[in-house]
């Protein structure tokens, strides 16, 4: 996956906020749990104000639910 190609993107620090503007695939509802990757938190951004709403899933959500044969 990229960000922009053929693109000068600035120095980002440990710690710093990327967002991804009209990100698709990796917004919740078109987001994949491939390879056991859990989904991220979701935010919303109205010009000053931000807010989170979705939080991220933790591991114990990702397997929530998954059953396995009994021995």
């Amino acid at each position: 996956d990229f960000l922009a190609r053929d693109q000068l993107l600035a120095q980002v620090a440990s710690g710093e906020l990327l967002a991804a503007m009209s990100a698709g695939a990796y917004g919740f509802s078109m987001a994949s749990q491939y390879n056991s990757r859990p989904r991220c938190a979701e935010v919303m951004v109205r010009g000053g104000r931000f807010e989170v709403v979705r939080d991220r899933e933790s591991l114990e959500d990702l397997v929530k639910g998954e059953r396995f044969f009994k021995e």
